[in-house]
């Protein structure tokens, strides 16, 4: 499987980190049901940016959301009267579980399809019983009658913010999404297109960022770099540059005492790296001077 970096940025979802093996273990490892996709890790909301960018950077044809914690779920598309037995009792609404994931299985006769099942730690315990049956036997069972999927074509992503349901865990595929890269990328002037004067700015860079306990993706670092050239005056605005910029950076920790010496030196590499393009730039010829002057 080629790299997934550049389709999950394009869905909405950057990261240094590269998750295509891990996908590759979960579409192609030996399985008799249901595919799972156990998304853990401290990702929070940023896991569920994943599991969507993922399941459009694979093509599904299908892709279905359901979120534990919605008090007001969507309505379906469409709404049928409610129903009396003889007695003249009427029979209550499907669950908003029952009719995505019924949903699913039905649209998993056709086409691929993907079912994200999110904030799954707030569930009761009694769907992630019938979850693992899904899983393993491929039916899920709606007030007596039966839906079955394509094992074949459906998949399932499971997001939670606590360890799965053992049973529930033993038949998925645990990838961890934290709250920001773990992968540092050792960046150069040249990936964003400047030349060695700012070396020193790319060398004070690193150590800051080491303090915060942030890691930096290129499209963050472009954005900043772009603050630092056309908009930094100052250096409480290098710090606001900073926390709106850096998806992982804590406001706390850009007045914390200790992490002032590192902020300093990057305010100085700012500094003399502007200075020093300012003098280039003055310094290249103006051809329309030079042409009246001949």
């Amino acid at each position: 499987m080629p790299s997934l970096r550049e389709p999950l940025t394009t869905y909405g979802f950057e990261s240094n980190d590269e998750y295509a093996f891990a996908v590759r273990c979960w579409l192609d490892g030996p399985t008799a049901g249901v595919r799972a996709l156990n998304l853990a890790g401290d990702g929070q909301r940023r896991k569920t940016a994943f599991a969507h960018a993922l399941a459009q950077a694979l093509g599904f044809t299908q892709i279905l959301y359901h979120d534990f914690t919605d008090q007001h779920p969507p309505l379906p598309d469409v709404i049928l009267p409610p129903s009396q037995d003889e007695l003249g009792r009427t029979e209550p609404p499907i669950e908003p579980l029952d009719r995505i994931v019924s949903e699913a299985c039905a649209q998993s006769e056709g086409d691929l399809t993907v079912l994200i099942l999110d904030q799954l730690h707030t569930a009761d315990f009694r769907q992630h019983l019938r979850l693992h049956r899904l899983l393993t036997e491929c039916v899920w069972e709606v007030r007596g009658g039966s839906y079955v999927a394509n094992p074949k074509r459906l998949h399932l992503m499971l997001l939670s913010d606590e360890p799965l349901y053992h049973a529930l865990r033993q038949e998925s595929f645990r990838l961890w999404i934290g709250r920001q890269s773990e992968r540092q990328q050792p960046y150069q002037p040249a990936d964003f297109g400047l030349g060695p004067e700012a070396q020193p700015l790319f060398t004070a860079l690193p150590p800051l960022f080491d303090v915060l306990g942030v890691v930096p993706t290129h499209h963050e670092l472009t954005r900043l770099l772009s603050d630092f050239r056309l908009q930094v005056c100052t250096l409480e605005q290098l710090r606001l540059s900073l926390y709106g910029r850096l998806e992982g950076v804590e406001h706390a920790a850009l007045r914390d005492p200790l992490h002032q010496g590192a902020l300093a030196q990057v305010w100085e590499a700012v500094q003399s790296w502007l200075i020093t393009e300012h003098i280039e730039v003055a310094e290249v010829p103006n051809e329309t001077n030079s042409a009246h002057e001949r």
